[in-house]
C-alpha cells in the first residue's frame, strides 16, 4: 500500500489506513483539508 501527500497543505492519503487506493478515488475527489485536486498529490 502507498501513501500520497498533498503538495499544497501536506495532507496524507494512506491507502492502508483508508482501505482505498489513490487511483480508485473518483476523478473529482479533492483534498479534505485544502480542496486541491488529485493532480497536486505525489507518492511518498
Amino acid at each position: 500500500m502507498k501513501k500520497w501527500v498533498c503538495d499544497l497543505c501536506g495532507y496524507e492519503h494512506d491507502e492502508e489506513a483508508s482501505g482505498v487506493k489513490f487511483e480508485d478515488l473518483p476523478e473529482d475527489w479533492v483534498c479534505p483539508l485544502c480542496g486541491a485536486g488529485k493532480e497536486v498529490f505525489r507518492e511518498v
